[in-house]
């Protein structure tokens, strides 16, 4: 099932869970209902129906002392587009420092320069 087609089967609830989670960029589940002002019930009930859509992914952790998961949207669901140019990622992802002057970032440039005519 694709992401979009997950997200036309939601009810209002999981949408504004669904928000939640893409706003925060990643959420502990003790936070995620009471941010939503809703009960931790349903809180975990929401959070089951985005992980089967394939909406979210949540990983067990150890939060403020107490066993919980951290939810965050899956890889698909976020945009790399902006670190793209043309078939070419970003130099500055994955590098400590990079010289602006290098051939790599150079051809970077000349990559989005030429994705914009």
């Amino acid at each position: 099932m694709s992401a979009s087609q997950g997200e036309a089967d939601l009810s209002e609830d999981e949408r504004a869970g669904l928000e939640l989670v893409r706003e925060t960029g990643g959420i502990h589940q003790s936070d995620f209902w009471k941010e939503l002002g809703v009960s931790s019930r349903k809180g975990s009930r929401l959070v089951e129906g985005l992980e089967s859509a394939e909406l979210i992914q949540r990983e067990e952790t150890v939060y403020e002392g107490q066993r919980t998961y951290y939810l965050e949207p899956t890889a698909s669901d976020r945009d790399f587009s902006l670190l793209m140019a043309g078939d070419m990622l970003s130099p500055f992802i994955g590098e400590e420092e990079v010289d602006p002057q290098a051939d790599a970032f150079s051809q970077w440039l000349m990559n989005l320069t030429y994705e914009e005519e």
